[in-house]
Order: structure tokens, then sequence, then C-alpha cells
């Protein structure tokens, strides 16, 4: 608990003085204002982030997180649990959509085991830092004590500095783990007041059969564990996982740090509406790399302010679109450094 303390009360608010200024930078390039939409907001807000109105390039980490849930137990999801140790195997073998995308992206990928319900075997890219082997089933109490959803937090957070030290200026968030879109839809029904038929998808491909029992079981985790709404920690326990949880360390670990990190899809955003109720100034730190197609997402990103950098209609997860959105980093931040000024250009500028 002491880390995570620690931790948040590193987090400050974003430098708008700074953000200001590489605004009126962005508003000087040989460009009519505002005509790079995406990527101008992009610049400005990694300039607020970073306190430097031309950002270096960063050294980009992708950071997945793995781990099991017993609220599989109750059918939810269309696949078993044992894909969550093997999907895991392929990270590592480099052959997962993930892998594909941190290449492409030019981001180191590291694989966490924060909570996978089998031991994996060791390797180079996996930190094998289990808190337990998977979640308790959450339909039927508290999916983790209190100790334990602080210390996964305390994994993402340690894995976040880790990467910090040793140079990475761009962090992404990513994991594995079956089931993980039904604690995912619980925490954001709970936080958002809205149904569980609102914010429930098909996560793996859940016909409709499953898709019912999904939103039932949904339900009945709020109305068993009745979480405390100001209590961050206690909704995390009761229906969140332990790559949830480490994913939000990361996040906060990026905020007392000041480097930007992006968000992926459904289960990131539900990592990050933790990170936020435990320290509401960490969400200027979020950019919200695209929109998932899992229907609480949406409403995951209104809660935040965030606005998607993309619309793919993706919905695997693993950080993909978290991979995709470094590279529209990339382009932002090249942007302000390569582009010309209308001076510079010997270009006329709008007329009075």
């Amino acid at each position: 608990m002491e880390k995570l303390q620690r931790i948040l009360k590193q987090i400050t608010p974003t430098d708008k003085q700074v953000e200001a200024e590489a605004q009126k930078h962005i508003d000087s390039l040989s460009k009519p204002p505002g005509s790079l939409g995406v990527l101008e907001t992009i610049a400005r807000r990694i300039a607020g982030i970073t306190g430097k109105v031309k950002p270096d390039l960063p050294k980009k980490t992708a950071i997945l997180m793995a781990g099991d849930h017993g609220v599989v137990a109750e059918g939810v999801s269309a696949y078993p649990q044992e894909v969550t140790p093997q999907m895991v195997l392929n990270f590592l073998s480099g052959g997962a959509a993930m892998n594909v995308l941190a290449r492409h992206a030019g981001a180191e990928l590291i694989i966490v085991d924060v909570g996978v319900a089998t031991d994996l075997p060791e390797h180079p890219l996996l930190r094998r830092r289990k808190v337990a082997y998977g979640t308790a089933n959450m339909a039927q109490g508290p999916a983790m004590t209190r100790e334990q959803a602080v210390a996964a937090l305390e994994v993402g957070i340690e894995i976040a500095e880790e990467c910090i030290k040793k140079g990475a200026g761009l962090l992404g968030t990513g994991e594995m783990g079956i089931g993980n879109t039904t604690p995912s839809a619980a925490i954001t029904a709970f936080y958002s007041r809205r149904p569980a038929a609102a914010v429930c998808g098909r996560g793996t491909g859940a016909d409709d059969a499953r898709l019912q029992l999904k939103i039932k079981v949904v339900e009945q985790a709020i109305a068993v564990n009745r979480p405390q709404d100001d209590d961050a920690l206690d909704v995390l326990a009761k229906l969140g996982g332990l790559e949830i949880a480490g994913m939000a360390g990361v996040m906060l670990a990026a905020a007392a740090y000041k480097v930007p990190v992006l968000i992926d899809g459904f289960i990131s955003g539900a990592a990050a509406l933790i990170a936020a109720r435990l320290q509401p100034p960490a969400t200027e730190y979020m950019l919200a790399s695209h929109l998932s197609e899992e229907p609480g997402h949406a409403i995951i990103l209104e809660m935040l302010g965030l606005a998607p950098f993309l619309r793919m209609n993706m919905r695997l997860g693993e950080g993909t679109g978290a991979a995709l959105g470094m590279n529209m980093v990339d382009a932002a931040l090249k942007i302000v450094h390569e582009m010309a000024t209308f001076t510079s250009a010997g270009v006329s500028g709008a007329l009075a």
C-alpha cells in the first residue's frame, strides 16, 4: 500500500501553460488552423504531459497484463480458461496480433503474469509477478481481497517504473484474460449507473443466449458485492481483475512520472476508470487510442472525457489499438518537429 500511496501523491495536473505554447507553435505551421485535427490534439496534449513545447519522439513500450477470472465458471465466455496461458505462450513466441502491431510501431512488448491460473515457464519477455492464480467468482462474492487488489496495482506500478527508468517515454496498455469483458462490464455499469445490458458486449464472440447470461451475471455481481462508490479499491477488489488492476497501476505510474499512456479498448478502459477514481488528475495523462466495438467502451470514454484517435471496428484487446495509437503519436510529434512555419517557408498567412 505504501508504494501505491507514494505514486498517488506524485500525480499532479499537466502543464496547461506549455500546452498553450505548443498550440501557438502548431498554429504557426504552414497549414490552416486546426486542419490536422486529432494530430494537433495529440501533440498539444503530449506537450502538456511532458512539459516540452516540442516533445521528443519517445521510446515506446507496450505492457500486456495477463490474468484469469473465476467468473468464467458462470459460462460467460465462449472460450475456455486454458486459452489464457496458451495465448501468453503465443505472445512469447511472437505470433499474436499484438506482437505484429508492436513490431510495426517499433515498441518493446513486455508480458506480465499478474494472475494467470497456471504456472508459466521462464522467458525473457515474461515478468512472472503472479498475485494469485486468477480471481474468485465475482458472481458469488468479491473477485479479490483488498490486499490482492493493491498488490496487483503495485505490480503495474513497478513494471511501469522499470520501463520508464529504461527510457520509455510512451506506454501502451494491453491485457489477456479469458472472461475479462465481464468484470469490465460490471465496473462500467456500476460507475455509469447504466443497465448491464447497455454495457455488455459479445466479448470473444458470445451468442445471444450467452450474452443474456453475461448480463445477468453482471447484475448479480453488483447486487451480491454492493461495492462502495467512493472507494475505488473496494470496486476493484469486488468487481475487477488482477490484470485490470495491473493496467490501472501502469496508468497511475505513467501519470506520476509525467509519461503519456495509451489506453486500449474496453478492458483497458475499465482499468482507466479505476485509475481515474483513485486519482482524478491521472486522466490528463491518458490518450484514448481507439473506440472499441464493445458498447461499454464509448460510455467509459465519455466518463473520462477522452476522444478516441481511431475508429477501426476492433475488439481484440491485447493492446492492439494502443499499438496503432503509437503510430499516431509519432506522426503528431513529427509534424511539430519537421513541418515548416508560414514564416520559414515564405508562405503567406491568412488574411486579417
